[in-house]
């Protein structure tokens, strides 16, 4: 090959050479740009790492700086509560599940002082057995062994009762173990002592307070007896001189003495009333009653010292309230006499009112009954209403009294009402009355009497009373038994009805008229050929009324039954044959030989003697005393008396021990001869003593006449000649 081709296959040679050496160098360049590109991302992969290695060292640092700290709270907060539980002054200690002790402070090893086998790791039964070993503890009535093992019983519940223990030295010790999930206990032991010997003088505390009270319960029942039995003498004389001929002067101060008595006898009943509930001694003795019958029984109470202040006493009680009820007559008697008395007592002129409302209950066995006692008197000032039913209270000032009085009949009349699980409150402002009101409910005691119709015979009646209020009571209990009433205040006003609103089936007149009598008025209507039927209401006595002149006569204030029987008296008149109103059939004459009925009297007191002699001087009746318990035996068969008055504090033989012996002598006879104690006593619990000793009712003194000739009629037999006096109704 010649030169030429040589040099161009050399050229040629280079040429690709110099294209291999490029092309090699731009692999080489894109090999080296993927190396820096991996290097770059390996760089950045490696900082990432760095940087998360960074802050997973700093939170390793940052926890364990955590965990330190909260390592050092929990060795402050360990140390401060054992420092806590070492200076407390109750015992504390830990056992685990095996019953071991774990540790406990100063106070719970202070009572096992200079025995170190007490500490962590002693057992549970290894404590109580250095207990009664050592003589730590007080095991009262049980044997050492009963002892541990009732302890090792009680520490093996899962929930050990509390329990208290005495150790040696008469400190009381609180045992209260708390077992925990794990099974470890936790006990706590607390010194009492303060506390048990504290009870201790509680206790002592207590039982000279009863003996203290029983003391003044004593105290006041034997004041009671001491003090009414002269007031017996004082009370009962001035009754017997009532009788007698007196001179208006003698008479003016005879009342003054048996008002002024009654009113000391109110006191001592307020005072040993009050003291009885403070005790919580006053029990209720429920039977059945007319509740109807127990207001109008205040009523005539409360009607001399009402009439002396020109006051009028009304009753309003709605027609178809069931009143013959279950309850505690003497005290509901009692209630209604304190509320009515006070309104008597704070009102000047007007009306003191009683109304009496109520519904049956659901189960129709018992009535919800509301009493409201209404005055037109001097009130109560609004801040003072709850003043009033304090101890010893009264709305006028101490230093000024106008109104006399103990201060405690508001206080024993709310203590009573809640004592019957009743409701009491007052409505009143200055100056314009007050109404004080209860609202209690009772059992029914009987079928609930419905009033009658009465508009098939009295269609129309003329009411004439010169008071509104008592006039429109009447009318309205009237428009309820369906007839129509047409109410007038004065003897003229009735003329001038019968003229212009007439005819009328029959006419009510009150006997109060300021232009004319009732009588007066009848006898006109009579002379004017007007034959109606008229019926006399009264406030006074009924002694010396002209009986041919009235169909009926009703006393003030008029009661429901009593005006259901003369309006259904009128209307048996009205429908019989001829007109006359119909007789029931005379009871058959007693024998006028009879003997008189026996009452033996044991009675120490000449002046209570003396009493009960002129009280049944004009009775017929043999009367004998005895001045002791050992005459009134010795006198009991040989006089075989039908009736004893048994008095309780006698010397040489009491009331009670007589009676006993009495009824040991009658034996097993048929009749047992009724004996009626005549005390001073008042307490509940002593009557119950006097009852249990065979008497079968205690009076209490001083003596009524009336109390005691209503027992004389009670026990009299029924072949002895009546009693000379009107009978009962």
């Amino acid at each position: 090959m010649n030169l030429a081709g040589k040099l161009a296959e050399e050229r040629r040679a280079r040429l690709a050479a110099e294209r291999l050496l490029e092309l090699k160098q731009a692999e080489l360049h894109a090999a080296n740009r993927k190396l820096g590109q991996h290097a770059l991302a390996l760089t950045r992969r490696i900082g990432a790492t760095e940087a998360e290695v960074a802050t997973v060292r700093d939170e390793n640092e940052r926890y364990r700086y955590d965990l330190d700290i909260a390592n050092e709270k929990v060795e402050i907060a360990e140390r401060r509560l054992w420092l806590s539980i070492r200076t407390i002054q109750d015992g504390f200690a830990f056992f685990d599940v095996d019953g071991r002790m774990i540790g406990a402070n100063t106070s719970y090893l202070s009572v096992f002082d200079k025995l170190e086998e007490v500490g962590p790791g002693i057992s549970y039964a290894r404590i109580l057995q250095i207990m009664t070993d050592e003589g730590i503890v007080n095991t009262e009535d049980r044997a050492p062994d009963e002892w541990r093992a009732w302890m090792l019983e009680r520490w093996g519940c899962p929930t050990p009762e509390p329990v208290v223990i005495r150790l040696w030295n008469n400190q009381f010790i609180r045992l209260i173990d708390q077992r925990g999930h794990g099974g470890d206990v936790v006990s706590l032991a607390l010194n009492i002592t303060a506390g048990v010997r504290y009870e201790a003088q509680l206790e002592a505390a207590r039982a000279k307070a009863e003996a203290a009270s029983r003391a003044k319960s004593a105290f006041l029942a034997n004041m009671s007896h001491e003090i009414r039995t002269p007031m017996n003498g004082v009370v009962g004389m001035a009754e017997l001189m009532t009788d007698t001929d007196l001179t208006e002067e003698q008479r003016l101060y005879v009342s003054t003495i048996k008002n002024s008595g009654e009113a000391l006898l109110v006191i001592i009943n307020d005072i040993l009333d009050y003291s009885k509930i403070e005790a919580q001694k006053l029990t209720l003795h429920p039977e059945p009653f007319d509740l109807e019958r127990c207001v109008h029984e205040v009523i005539m109470l409360l009607q001399p010292a009402a009439r002396d202040k020109g006051l009028m006493l009304a009753v309003d009680c709605d027609l178809f309230l069931p009143v013959s009820v279950m309850g505690d007559v003497g005290r509901i008697r009692q209630v209604l006499t304190n509320l009515a008395g006070n309104a008597v007592k704070f009102t000047e002129k007007g009306h003191v009112l009683i109304r009496l409302t109520g519904v049956l209950a659901e189960n129709e066995q018992t009535v919800d009954i509301h009493i409201t006692v209404e005055d037109t008197g001097i009130g109560i000032e609004a801040d003072k209403i709850e003043h009033i039913f304090g101890e010893f209270n009264q709305v006028e000032d101490s230093q000024n009294r106008k109104f006399e009085g103990t201060g405690l009949g508001l206080a024993i009349v709310q203590r009573l009402v809640k004592l019957m699980d009743g409701e009491m409150w007052v409505e009143s402002e200055a100056g314009r009355g007050a109404c004080f009101g209860v609202r209690i409910s009772l059992p029914l005691a009987g079928a609930h009497a419905l009033p009658p119709d009465m508009s098939d015979v009295l269609k129309r009646v003329l009411v004439v009373d010169t008071n509104a209020l008592s006039g429109s009571i009447l009318c309205k209990r009237l428009d309820q038994l369906g007839i129509a009433a047409t109410p007038c205040v004065s003897g003229t006003d009735a003329l001038t009805a019968l003229q212009q609103d007439g005819p009328f089936d029959a006419m009510i007149l009150d006997q109060d008229m300021p232009d004319m009598g009732a009588v007066e008025l009848t006898e006109a209507l009579r002379q004017g050929g007007v034959d109606l039927p008229v019926i006399l209401v009264s406030g006074q006595s009924m002694e010396a009324i002209a009986p041919d002149l009235f169909a009926g006569v009703l006393q003030k204030p008029v009661g429901r039954a009593a005006l259901f029987s003369q309006l259904d008296a009128m209307r048996e008149a009205a429908t019989s044959q001829d007109g006359s109103p119909r007789q029931e059939p005379a009871e058959p004459p007693l024998d006028p030989q009879a003997r008189k009925m026996r009452i033996l009297a044991a009675e120490d007191n000449a002046t209570n003697r003396l009493i009960l002699s002129r009280m049944l001087k004009n009775e017929q009746v043999d009367l004998r005393f005895a001045e002791n318990g050992e005459e009134a035996i010795a006198a009991f068969p040989e006089f075989e008396p039908d009736l004893v008055f048994m008095d309780i504090s006698m010397p040489i033989m009491d009331g009670k021990e007589a009676a006993r012996h009495i009824r040991q002598m009658e034996g097993t006879q048929g009749r047992q001869v009724p004996i009626v104690a005549l005390t001073a006593h008042m307490m509940e619990t002593e009557q119950a003593e006097i009852l249990s000793a065979g008497i079968d009712k205690c009076i209490t003194k001083p003596l009524r006449k009336q109390v005691i000739l209503d027992e004389i009629t009670a026990h009299r037999p029924t072949d002895l000649r009546s009693l000379n006096r009107e009978a009962t109704p």
